[in-house]
């Protein structure tokens, strides 16, 4: 999910020349946080007017008047309704069924094959989606256009690499040659997979009694400063300069409501099969570290939406039951609700995806809304055929990796090894590349194995 530079070159590093800390590039994006998420545009533009007058090089001033905008309020006519706080955002919460939160009537060898599956298609959908990771480049319609000159459209398989590539088409300099059609040989480090792993190490460690203070240690302790990115990297800094647990999330953070803690959810899912009041719960402790607003509501609905997978019949009934898990008058729930409506309407996947980038323009292409629009549509249109999940996903464009690997754990879930394709998850060599401390080389089907006995095991 590291966003890109602006260079000229056919490929590029995408975190060669974003800092999400310089204290100009926070400004900017606090400022389009603020406006895309209902505050004053009066006291906004009188902030914009005062930075246009400051020394790009002075770090203090810039740092000044990122904290004034803390105090810009929210404009009284903002029609959602999205709370703040994991209390406030359980109270928002429909009351959970009784019966999703008993332990479902489920064989364990059921859940232990269907983790196992989860734990594949995370980890294949992020490879495939990995090479085009840039929504700054690869557009939905440069997408289309590169895979049908490859023959590769509709995307079942891994991105193919033309020959030669065309100029415009501007793979990942750092990746390409490890995650594209033919070349993959085990899967390339990603922080997509990170969180997946360090999901599981907190909840061996802590269970149920999960706090966001744990988080905090195990990232100061098993994560590089350099291997977490925007919100991430914000509250890491926050953490490192002393700043309490409990504000690491809101200081100096404009990228707390994107994609970063969607891509932390799948543990707390998988370990939680058919209980996904519970899973959303754990999820929220986790997202609280760096994520307020829609970025928390996302990772408790993605958690939730696993949960639901492993019960549910289809992704539909998956789908719309993890809706009771996001607070029902928010920008996520709105874009959930449009996407299960397009589908149920006969729409086809080009509407569908015209209707979510219509609804959320003009967001960053890492925010939480506008993914999670992408991954709904692409497992509703996959069908239950796991590579079309992950291939309809990434072909939407914007946080390619982190969409794939979302809807190839939902996608595989539901469909268990059997379902799963060849293709895709032989080359992988039942291994992950990581750079949390102590798990890179890890075996899948260990972590698998490990996620199972939580699964079986937690109240």
């Amino acid at each position: 999910m590291a966003p890109s530079d602006s260079g000229d070159s056919i490929t590029h590093d995408l975190d060669r020349a974003f800092d999400p800390t310089d204290p100009r590039v926070v400004f900017r994006a606090e400022v389009a946080q603020l406006l895309e998420s209902g505050h004053d545009p009066g006291a906004v533009t009188a902030a914009v007017r005062s930075a246009e007058a400051t020394d790009p090089l002075d770090s203090a001033r810039w740092w000044a008047l990122v904290d004034e905008l803390a105090d810009v309020p929210r404009s009284p006519g903002w029609p959602y309704e999205e709370p703040e706080g994991i209390p406030d955002v359980l109270a928002a919460l429909p009351a959970a069924r009784q019966t999703a939160e008993r332990r479902p009537a489920l064989a364990d060898a059921v859940v232990v094959d269907k983790v196992h599956a989860g734990w594949l298609g995370r980890v294949a959908g992020c490879v495939v989606g990995k090479p085009v990771e840039d929504g700054d480049v690869w557009t939905s319609d440069l997408l289309r256009r590169y895979l049908r000159d490859a023959g590769a459209w509709p995307l079942t398989t891994y991105v193919p690499v033309l020959d030669p590539l065309p100029e415009w088409a501007r793979l990942r300099e750092d990746c390409w040659r490890q995650t594209t059609l033919g070349r993959v040989d085990g899967p390339a480090r990603d922080d997509d997979v990170d969180y997946s792993l360090l999901g599981l190490h907190l909840l061996e460690q802590h269970g149920p009694g999960l706090r966001t203070v744990h988080v905090a240690r195990a990232w100061l302790d098993l994560l590089p400063f350099h291997q977490v990115y925007t919100a991430e990297r914000a509250a890491y800094r926050n953490l490192v300069e002393g700043v309490p647990v409990s504000r690491a999330a809101t200081r100096r953070n404009p990228y707390r409501e994107w994609i970063g803690a969607q891509i932390r959810a799948d543990a707390f899912g998988w370990t939680h099969p058919g209980r996904p009041r519970a899973a959303a719960a754990l999820a929220l402790q986790d997202a609280a570290l760096s994520h307020t607003g829609n970025g928390a509501y996302g990772e408790a609905w993605a958690a939730a939406l696993v949960a639901c997978a492993f019960t549910a019949a289809d992704a539909r009934e998956a789908l719309e039951a993890s809706l009771e898990h996001v607070p029902p008058r928010s920008r996520l729930a709105e874009v959930l609700r449009l996407v299960l409506g397009s589908h149920a309407a006969g729409e086809s996947w080009d509407a569908g995806l015209a209707a979510v980038q219509r609804l959320t323009a003009g967001l960053s292409w890492i925010h939480t809304v506008n993914n999670a629009g992408l991954v709904a549509l692409g497992l509703l249109h996959g069908d239950g055929d796991v590579a079309a999940s992950i291939g309809y996903t990434v072909m939407g464009g914007w946080d390619t990796d982190s969409n794939g690997a979302t809807a190839g754990s939902v996608a595989g879930v539901i469909a268990g090894t059997a379902g799963l394709p060849g293709h895709l998850v032989d080359p992988l060599h039942d291994t992950v590349r990581s750079a949390l401390f102590g798990f890179d080389g890890s075996r899948i089907s260990d972590l698998a194995g490990r996620t199972s006995r939580l699964a079986l095991a937690l109240p």
